[in-house]
C-alpha cells in the first residue's frame, strides 16, 4: 500500500474541489512545506547566532580599539628600603604626663591570677570613697579647674592653656557681629568732621561741594589705616579727608566671636561751602 500523503498538492486539489479555496485552510496547507522550511531555517539561524555571540563578542573586542577609560595605566612603583638605624642616637624623650583630672582618682586594684601562696590582699576603693571619687589605675588628687576629660587618660601634669589663634582676617559688614561705631556715634562723627574739616582753597574757589567716599580699615585697637578715597571730587577734597581720618580718634573695633577683629569700613562725607 502506497503512503498516503495528505499534503501533497493533488489531495489538496481533490480534497477543496468545488469548495471556497480563498478560505484561510487552503493557503494554509498549500504553503505548509514552504512555511516548514523558512520557520527551520530561521530558527537554525538564531541559534547559530545565540551559541557564537561570546566569540563574536571576542572578535570584535581585539578588532575595535580601547577608550582613553579603558585602558589600565601600569606605573612601576620601586619601594626604598628604610633608613638604616642609627644605634648611636639618642632615645626620644618619654611621652609627657596627661594633666590632672577634675575630679580626685581613687586607685581600685585590677584583677590578677596567682597562685594561692602569692595572694596578697589589697582592699578595694570604698562605696564612700567612691561617691567623692572616680575609680582609675592609681591614685590621683583632682584639679577643679581641668577640663572635663571623657575615656582620655590622666596623670599628674599641670594643666594646659588652650593656644589663642591670632585672627588677622579683615571682615566686611556682611560678615561681622557687632560693626565698629566711632565713639559717641555717627553723629559725633559728622560733627567732629564739620569742626576739623579744612577745605582746600582751590576747591573753595570753585565752589566744589558733594560727596565723596572714603574706605579705610578698622583695626582691633580702634586706630584707622589703609585709608583710601573711592570717590574724589577733586582740588584737594579727597587729601584733606585722608588727613582727617589719619587724625581722627580711635573707634570701637568690631567684634567677632567675642573678640576684636579687624574690619572693612566704608564711609561717605559730604562737602558744602555752606557755613564755611
Amino acid at each position: 500500500m502506497a503512503k498516503l500523503d495528505i499534503f501533497n498538492r493533488e489531495w489538496i486539489d481533490v480534497i477543496f474541489t468545488d469548495r471556497n479555496q480563498a478560505y484561510g485552510a487552503y493557503q494554509l496547507r498549500k504553503d505548509n512545506n514552504k512555511t516548514t522550511n523558512k520557520a527551520m531555517v530561521i530558527g537554525a539561524v538564531l541559534f547559530i547566532l545565540v551559541m557564537s555571540a561570546p566569540l563574536i563578542a571576542k572578535f570584535l573586542k581585539g578588532i575595535v580599539p580601547e577608550s582613553e577609560s579603558d585602558k589600565v595605566i601600569q606605573t612601576e612603583v620601586v619601594l626604598t628600603p628604610p633608613p638604616p638605624v642609627d644605634e648611636q642616637a639618642p632615645p626620644p624623650p618619654p611621652a609627657a604626663e596627661p594633666p590632672k583630672p577634675r575630679v580626685d582618682q581613687v586607685r581600685f586594684p585590677p584583677p590578677v591570677v596567682v597562685p594561692a601562696d602569692k595572694v596578697r590582699d589589697e582592699e578595694p576603693p570604698t562605696v564612700e570613697e567612691l561617691k567623692v571619687a572616680d575609680p582609675g589605675q592609681k591614685t590621683l588628687a583632682g584639679d577643679p579647674n581641668a577640663e572635663i576629660r571623657i575615656d582620655e587618660p590622666v596623670g599628674t601634669a599641670p594643666p594646659t592653656k588652650a593656644a589663642v589663634v591670632e585672627d588677622n582676617a579683615v571682615y566686611d559688614f556682611a560678615s561681622i557681629e557687632q560693626m565698629p561705631e566711632f565713639p559717641g556715634g555717627m553723629p559725633k562723627f559728622y560733627g567732629y568732621v564739620g569742626k576739623n574739616y579744612v577745605y582746600p582753597a582751590a576747591a573753595r574757589e570753585q565752589g566744589v561741594s558733594g560727596r565723596i567716599t572714603m574706605s579705610f580699615v578698622v583695626e582691633k585697637d580702634g586706630s584707622l589705616t589703609d585709608i583710601k578715597v573711592l570717590r574724589d571730587l577733586g582740588m584737594g577734597t579727597g587729601e584733606e579727608a585722608v588727613r582727617l581720618l589719619k587724625k581722627a580718634p580711635r573707634w570701637k573695633p568690631g567684634i567677632q566671636n567675642g573678640r576684636p577683629v579687624r574690619v572693612q569700613y566704608t564711609l561717605p562725607i559730604m562737602l558744602n561751602l555752606e557755613g564755611q
